[in-house]
């Protein structure tokens, strides 16, 4: 039988406070990068355009990708420290799979195709005509926020149920079965 070792009262709320105010930042990022990205989408005047998409290159990758590491190793000691486990409940797996998929994805989908608008940017500002936003920056600005608002959910109402039901009641279950043949 394997103990889980909970976390006490103050280590817990420590913890918690970490994996809250990096979940904030993650989504905080995230809209900062929806806006320029809108901006620099919508608007005619190249340069705004161009330093919008480059401002995305210069802040967006690294510090969302630290937030999502912050808030994966946290929610894991939480998770590890509570009657939640990770892969107890249905809402935690779900959670802990959306976080390393999207960390997986920052730095190995979002990383090059934001350095490219970044380059286009740059291109923009120099007076290159053929320099063109791609329109793909977009899909990102709203799968993300959609995936981490999904999270805050999850969080909060703690949908479905256990992965699997404990011990006890299957085999009060099976009892009851013997009894009623």
């Amino acid at each position: 039988m394997t103990t889980t070792r909970k976390l006490g009262g103050r280590a817990r709320k420590a913890v918690l406070l970490v994996h809250v105010l990096s979940a904030g930042a993650w989504l905080g990022i995230d809209l900062a990068l929806g806006i320029l990205v809108l901006v620099a989408l919508s608007t005619e005047d190249t340069g705004t355009a161009g330093v919008a998409i480059q401002a995305v290159g210069l802040f967006a990758i690294w510090p969302m990708f630290g937030a999502s590491v912050v808030c994966m190793i946290s929610g894991a000691v939480i998770g590890l420290g509570s009657k939640y486990g990770l892969v107890r409940y249905w809402w935690v797996a779900t959670k802990l799979v959306l976080n390393a998929g999207m960390s997986l994805l920052i730095a190995f989908a979002l990383r090059p195709g934001v350095e490219e608008a970044a380059g286009i940017g740059e291109r923009m500002l120099a007076g290159d005509p053929a320099a063109v936003i791609p329109s793909g920056i977009l899909h990102p600005v709203v799968v993300a926020p959609t995936l981490l608002l999904f999270a805050y959910f999850l969080s909060v109402f703690k949908p479905w149920g256990r992965i699997r039901g404990s011990a006890e009641p299957a085999r009060r279950r099976g009892r009851d079965l013997v009894g009623a043949a």
